[in-house]
């Protein structure tokens, strides 16, 4: 989907319903609060239920947050930037990504809102029970914070300048599939699958626009 240009105030209002609207709202404090007990349930059930060692916790655990950063690229390039060609597709598209291209500046929108949030949390869970059996467990905690983790650098990113200098690429790259080119850097929390499908930017040769990035980051609040 083609994205208008970039809004620097306000939000935008996605449903006629002041109910609805609220809905779409999270504070990043709420979505870590809502899971982090599901980080610490799960791999505990799979040690006492289930008898996992330290080992195999960790092996899983980690595989699930690898997996998640190879959900995210394909979520972002294949659906977020899905080309819809009827209008309720286009609405969807708009809700779910393109609102966030408008108004990079809005700071509630950056995580998904509770309700989808726990909707689509367990339908993935279930779906990877349905393949691991208990071996999902300790996958989707890992999937699950590597999606807590994104959805933080992503908050970060619009918030901050790198606090590493290993990280300005991870910046540029997110800061230049704003305003430069939406079909390019896809990787939030990592470059990695950009690099593999040959999406990534050319950050050697890519000047940087202190004003575009300007207008991505969040405004001081006084």
């Amino acid at each position: 989907m083609e994205f208008e240009k970039i809004h620097n105030k306000g939000q935008a209002r996605l449903f006629k319903s002041d109910f609805l609207e609220m809905l779409t709202k999270a504070h990043p404090l709420v979505i870590w609060g809502m899971y982090l007990p599901v980080l610490v349930y799960l791999p505990y059930l799979a040690h006492v239920r289930f008898g996992f060692d330290a080992a195999s916790m960790a092996l899983y655990f980690l595989l699930g947050i690898f997996f998640w950063s190879f959900f995210e690229y394909l979520a972002h390039r294949f659906i977020f930037h899905w080309v819809p060609k009827t209008p309720f597709a286009t609405k969807v598209v708009y809700t779910m990504h393109g609102n966030h291209h408008h108004y990079p500046r809005d700071r509630q929108r950056l995580f998904m809102p509770p309700v989808p949030s726990i909707l689509i949390s367990t339908v993935i869970f279930g779906t990877y029970y349905l393949i691991m059996g208990s071996y999902a467990l300790l996958f989707f905690p890992g999937f699950l914070l590597g999606y807590l983790l994104y959805a933080s650098m992503h908050y970060a990113i619009h918030a901050w300048n790198p606090p590493f200098k290993w990280m300005k690429p991870l910046w540029r790259n997110h800061h230049l599939h704003h305003y430069k080119n939406e079909h390019h850097g896809f990787g939030v929390s990592s470059t990695l699958w950009d690099l593999v499908f040959g999406t990534m930017f050319d950050l050697k040769n890519e000047k940087e626009d202190k004003e575009k990035v300007k207008s991505l980051v969040f405004e001081k609040r006084s």
